[in-house]
């Protein structure tokens, strides 16, 4: 059973109807029907984004993670990292109030600087552990570009992997770019000489993002996650299944 009824995203969110039944479809499929999560959306604010913010790519992947959210938390709530050279923004994104909303945050932000994943990544796992929860989460983390600090990044994402998330990473822009080869890498970071498990994936949406069909991107975003959980209780890092 999902976490929030489709009867309740139709009285709150009803523009969403059909992205949360598509969601509903992949996490089926994936065998997490019924799953308890929480759902991050860490959004890159680099210089190199600002198309991508122009055409609603970054509302329209928002939109779509909100989708997914609840069926998987009951709060109707998604926690929002903007970054670029720093963080720029934590903030949320909420069923009720989802239309124009990252219009709205980026309103209020500054310049768009650099690419730094790291100082992201320490804003999740502060909320997270903040929280207090020992739920798994699925992070979407989207980015246009490696970061300005590679071994940052690396180590970050090591240290995390003992903790109860899952770095699902997801690229905006040509595919054949040299700039996604760290991605991959990162990816690929070997268990258990780098990190007690693999809590990352990586795919390419290509240069418009919008034109991945949800059911796609449903099955991509989520694709790797039940082999994580796997490996996450097996770890003691998650409680097991009830």
């Amino acid at each position: 059973m999902a976490a929030i009824s489709l009867s309740k995203v139709e009285e709150t969110a009803p523009a969403l109807v059909s992205l949360y039944k598509s969601a509903g479809v992949s996490l089926t499929k994936h065998g997490l029907d019924g799953l308890r999560a929480a759902v991050y959306l860490v959004v890159d604010y680099s210089g190199s984004m600002k198309p991508y913010y122009k055409d609603g790519s970054v509302q329209a992947l928002a939109d779509r993670v909100l989708g997914l959210s609840a069926h998987l938390d009951d709060d109707g709530r998604v926690p929002v990292v903007f970054f670029s050279t720093d963080v720029d923004a934590e903030t949320d994104i909420a069923l009720a109030d989802h239309q124009g909303r990252i219009e709205r945050i980026v309103a209020g932000l500054g310049h768009m600087g650099k690419t730094s994943y790291h100082l992201a990544m320490d804003a999740v796992i502060d909320h997270y552990l903040d929280s207090g929860s020992r739920e798994p989460a699925l992070v979407v983390f989207q980015t246009d570009g490696g970061p300005i600090n590679k071994l940052a990044a690396e180590r970050y994402l090591c240290k995390a992997a003992r903790l109860p998330l899952f770095w699902q990473f997801i690229g905006f822009g040509d595919p054949s770019s040299k700039q996604f080869d760290y991605l991959r890498k990162l990816d690929e970071l070997s268990v258990p000489g780098k990190r007690v498990i693999d809590n990352a994936g990586f795919f390419h949406a290509g240069q418009d993002p919008r034109k991945v069909s949800d059911a796609e991107l449903y099955d991509r975003l989520v694709s790797e996650f039940p082999k994580w959980l796997v490996a996450a209780r097996a770890q003691g890092i998650i409680p097991p299944r009830a």
